[in-house]
């Protein structure tokens, strides 16, 4: 019959992914702006839990395949930001560890007058 429906066919479809980062409240910040309604995304200590809730499995599976993506480029990119600023502090502490008194230029006062 028409109006027979398999139990539970109009409940939401739900799923939470969680993932462990470095740097879990940035990847949650990076996250937030692509966030839809049908998901909340919480932070608890090095994990990021995101819930998604969807009326359609294909709509839930779309969902947690851009959340997926996004996770990916977001942890790329703090990790890239780390090894940079890394070595941008080990490249300025080198620089000041080769330079000390000793290297610098010294300067004397010549007198560059012909005597008269």
């Amino acid at each position: 019959m028409a109006g027979d429906a398999s139990p539970g066919a109009d409940a939401a479809r739900s799923a939470t992914v969680r993932t462990e980062h470095a740097d879990a409240a940035t990847v949650a910040a990076a996250l937030a702006p692509d966030e839809t309604d049908s998901m909340r995304t919480r932070v608890d200590g090095d994990v990021v839990a995101c819930a998604v809730e969807r009326p359609t499995t294909g709509g839930l599976q779309s969902t947690l395949d851009d959340h997926l993506v996004n996770l990916r480029v977001a942890d790329r990119v703090i990790e890239r930001a780390r090894d940079h600023a890394t070595a941008a502090t080990d490249a300025d502490a080198a620089n000041a560890d080769s330079l000390d008194s000793a290297d610098e230029p010294q300067t004397t006062d010549t007198d560059t007058q012909p005597d008269t």
